[in-house]
């Protein structure tokens, strides 16, 4: 039998919700080509591999058949197709030429001069009735219709999965009314490659700060089997947070004396082959609702970025694609978005 929880509340005075990985927002471009994010974010360190994300191409279908052509396609979700790498772009378009060709369908592609900025992948997925896109090749999905005026519940249905599984989320929601829903609409999937997902409004997005601290202070973590031998070394203290018993460290440093603390506990680590886990937590917005994950008892938390209220939460299943569906009451209003965890591939 499941069990329902209440993981909070989120707000969206812009009216649209995007559903996304909480752990890859230092991806999120915003207004700025996505050109302009460092491919160090993406965990690109050749110079090859950088340029090809650097200089990827992003495709707008013309022509009369092109929201069909884009569709029977079936490369990406949405109307446009986006972060082809740039050595595949040509062959990329080619292989849609003849894909129309062979369908009969008038439809070609154009690229748009310097990519579609996240926030404008947001909007326009919206203005098309919502559903997926792709940020860096993680699928993101968004809708619009979403109430301004209140802060709207997020609950959780726990269900026992069986041995080797156990007790996990089947599904987070988040609730707009109370109206019964009459149908049901799959938006996309949202793929988790941090084993945490976010609920936040479209445009709070373009403020949040991922890896940059709000007030210029920084924390530094450790533990693991050797942890105790390091505190002893450096004289580092129970961190004290909740949720982070055995953890040592320092917290409410300034920004470099932490980084200084860090790269020396770390450099310790690799010298002595010591078995631990170093962690530099700068004050950002990922850091405030993760502290509040890690000290809840239903691994989620949330944030204000202006006037939104974003709420993160663990999947429990670790990484992997859900699929995000919208309840529709007669209206066809939207009366709750799900992310359903038992039904994807973690």
């Amino acid at each position: 039998m499941e069990k329902i929880f209440r993981l909070g509340e989120i707000s969206c005075p812009s009216g649209t919700l995007v559903v996304v990985d909480g752990g890859s927002l230092g991806l999120w471009s915003g207004e700025r080509s996505p050109s302009e994010i460092d491919p160090a974010l993406l965990g690109v360190e050749d110079p090859a591999m950088a340029a090809e994300y650097l200089n990827s191409v992003d495709f707008a279908a013309v022509g009369s058949d092109a929201s069909a052509a884009v569709r029977s396609f079936d490369r990406q979700p949405g109307a446009m197709l986006h972060d082809i790498p740039a050595s595949q772009a040509g062959e990329f378009e080619r292989t849609f030429e003849e894909h129309c060709r062979a369908a009969g369908l008038d439809a070609r592609l154009e690229a748009l001069p310097g990519g579609e900025p996240h926030a404008q992948r947001v909007r326009r997925t919206v203005a098309e009735g919502g559903g997926g896109f792709l940020m860096f090749g993680v699928p993101v999905v968004a809708v619009g219709g979403v109430p301004r005026d209140r802060r709207l519940p997020a609950l959780a249905s726990r269900a026992d999965f069986g041995d080797g599984v156990g007790l996990r989320w089947s599904e987070i929601s988040v609730r707009m009314s109370d109206a019964p829903a009459e149908s049901t609409v799959l938006l996309g999937d949202v793929g988790v490659d941090w084993a945490r997902v976010l609920f936040g409004d479209g445009d709070a997005l373009n403020a949040w700060q991922h890896d940059e601290p709000v007030d210029g202070l920084a924390d530094v973590a450790f533990w693991g089997a050797d942890a105790e031998e390091a505190a002893a070394t450096f004289s580092a203290p129970e961190l004290g947070e909740l949720g982070e018993d055995g953890v040592r460290g320092w917290t409410g440093l300034a920004v470099a004396e932490a980084m200084e603390k860090a790269l020396a506990v770390q450099s310790w680590k690799e010298e002595t082959g010591r078995r631990m886990m170093v962690d530099f937590r700068p004050h950002s917005h990922h850091w405030q609702v993760m502290r509040q994950v890690r000290a809840s008892e239903v691994e989620a938390g949330t944030v204000d970025v202006g006037d939104a209220r974003l709420l993160c939460a663990m999947t429990s299943w670790g990484d992997g694609y859900f699929p995000v569906s919208a309840d529709l009451d007669a209206s066809g209003a939207v009366v709750a978005v799900r992310v359903s965890f038992s039904d994807g591939t973690a």
